[in-house]
C-alpha cells in the first residue's frame, strides 16, 4: 500500500489524464462487446462475467478520478497560497514604486539636478552624483517593469485556478454519475449471482463441459505444433520433433522477436482480455478449474486478426469446434490466431508485423467475436501477457 501511494503521489496531471482515457476506452469497448450480444440470448454466467468486467474497470475509473481530484486539490491550494504570496509582494512592489515617483517629482526639475551637481564639492563627487541619478533613473524603470511582471503572473495564476477549480468539479461530477452506474452494475450481478446459486449444479457441468472442449482443442493445436516442427526440419535434414533446427537467418528471427518482448503489438485493433493465461478456479462457481494456453479476447464483430510479428505461415488448419488455426512462425517461436472463420493469407506466406491474417470467429457458446492467441517456443506454453504490449 506505502509504495502504491508513493507511486501515484509522483504521477502528474498528463499521467492520470492519460489513464482515465484509457480506462474509459476500455470501458466503452466493453459496452461495445455488450451491446452485440444482448439480444443472443446469453447464459446467466456470461452475463456475470460481462459485468464483471466493466465493474473493475469502473471501479478503476473512480479510483485514477479521485487520484486526479485530489492532485487538482493540492494544485488549487498550491497555487491559492501563491497568489496571497503575490498580492502581498504586489503591493509591497506598488508602494516602494509610489513613494520613488512622488521623490523623483520633488527632484524632477532641471534646476534641482543641475544644482545638485554643481554643489558638489569635487569633480569626482559630481561624477559619482551622475552615476546616482542614472541608476536612480534605471531603478525606477526596473520597478516600474517588475510592477507589471507581477501583475501579469497574478493574473496568470488567478486563470490558471479557475481552470482548475472548474476542471476539478467536472471530474467529480463525473465521478457521481460513475459511481450511480457502479452500484446499477453490482445491483445487477448480485441478481445474476442469486440466479445461478440455485442452478450451481447445472452451470458446474456447463462449465465442466466447455472446459472439455477447451483442452481438447489445446491438444490437438500442440498436436499441430508437434507436426509443424516435423515438417520444418525435415527440409533442413533433421529428425527433430519437439525444436526447430535453425537457420542463421531463423536464428536471427527469433533473436529480434525475443528482443521484443514486452512490445509486441496486440493482435486485434481493440478489444478485451476475457480469459487470462493459466490455471484459476472460476469467479464464480469456486470448485471449478479454468485452465487456458493462452489468452482470449473478444472484439468487435468481424473483428480482424493481425500478425504481432514478422515471419512466415507454418499451418493453416480446421479445428472442429473452433474454426481456423492459423500458425505463424518466427525463428523457434509461434505465434497462433485460433477461431478465424476467414483466412487471408496460405501456408508459406511471408507476413509483415500488424498484417492482417483473416475475419474472427463467433464464440458459440457467449455469443461474441473471441480471437484465441497464444504464444509457443518451440513447445514450450509462454504468456502473451508477458509479451504484448500493456496486455
Amino acid at each position: 500500500m506505502i509504495c502504491a501511494s508513493q507511486q501515484v503521489f509522483a504521477q502528474t496531471r498528463g499521467e492520470l489524464e492519460a489513464k482515465r482515457q484509457a480506462i474509459q476506452q476500455e470501458i466503452d469497448e466493453i459496452n461495445k462487446i455488450i451491446r452485440t450480444t444482448e439480444s443472443k440470448g446469453r447464459s446467466a454466467l456470461s452475463e456475470f462475467e460481462d459485468l464483471q468486467y466493466r465493474i473493475k474497470a469502473t471501479e478503476r475509473l473512480i479510483q485514477v478520478n479521485n487520484q486526479e481530484a485530489n492532485l487538482l486539490t493540492r494544485e488549487i491550494t498550491s497555487n491559492a497560497n501563491k497568489i496571497d504570496r503575490f498580492r502581498n509582494e504586489l503591493k509591497q512592489l506598488k508602494d516602494d514604486y509610489e513613494q520613488m515617483i512622488q521623490k523623483s517629482y520633488r527632484s524632477k526639475s532641471n534646476k534641482s539636478r543641475i544644482m545638485f551637481l554643481f554643489s558638489s564639492e569635487s569633480f569626482l563627487q559630481a561624477y559619482k552624483r551622475i552615476q546616482y541619478m542614472k541608476q536612480f533613473a534605471q531603478y525606477r524603470k526596473k520597478q516600474g517593469v517588475e510592477v507589471m511582471a507581477q501583475t501579469k503572473t497574478l493574473q496568470n495564476l488567478n486563470s490558471t485556478l479557475f481552470e482548475q477549480r472548474r476542471d476539478q468539479e467536472k471530474i467529480l461530477a463525473e465521478n457521481r454519475q460513475t459511481k450511480s452506474r457502479l452500484v446499477s452494475d453490482k445491483n445487477t450481478q448480485e441478481q445474476l449471482l442469486t440466479s445461478i446459486n440455485k442452478q450451481k449444479k447445472k452451470y458446474a457441468q456447463e462449465l465442466n463441459q466447455k472446459q472439455k472442449e477447451v483442452s481438447r482443442i489445446d491438444r490437438e493445436i500442440d498436436r499441430l505444433i508437434r507436426e509443424a516442427i516435423a515438417i520444418e526440419n525435415k527440409k533442413v535434414g533433421s529428425d527433430a520433433k519437439a525444436t526447430f533446427k535453425l537457420t542463421p537467418e531463423a536464428k536471427a528471427l527469433a533473436k529480434d522477436f525475443a528482443n521484443n518482448k514486452g512490445k509486441l503489438p496486440w493482435p486485434v485493433k481493440s478489444g478485451i482480455v476475457s480469459m487470462r493465461f493459466g490455471e484459476r478456479p472460476h469467479p464464480i462457481v469456486k470448485t471449478i478449474k479454468i485452465m487456458s494456453n493462452g489468452v482470449r479476447i473478444d472484439t468487435e464483430k468481424n473483428g480482424i486478426a493481425r500478425a504481432v510479428f514478422e515471419g512466415e505461415v507454418s499451418q493453416i488448419s480446421k479445428i472442429p469446434g473452433a474454426n481456423v488455426v492459423v500458425m505463424v512462425r518466427h525463428g523457434d517461436y509461434l505465434s497462433i490466431y485460433n477461431n478465424l472463420q476467414r483466412v487471408f493469407v496460405k501456408s508459406g506466406d511471408k507476413v509483415e508485423r500488424g498484417e492482417e491474417l483473416g475475419e474472427i470467429g463467433i464464440n458459440s457458446s457467449s455469443g461474441k467475436t473471441t480471437l484465441i492467441f497464444q504464444l509457443f517456443k518451440n513447445t514450450s506454453k509462454l504468456n502473451p501477457e508477458q509479451w504484448i504490449y500493456k496486455m
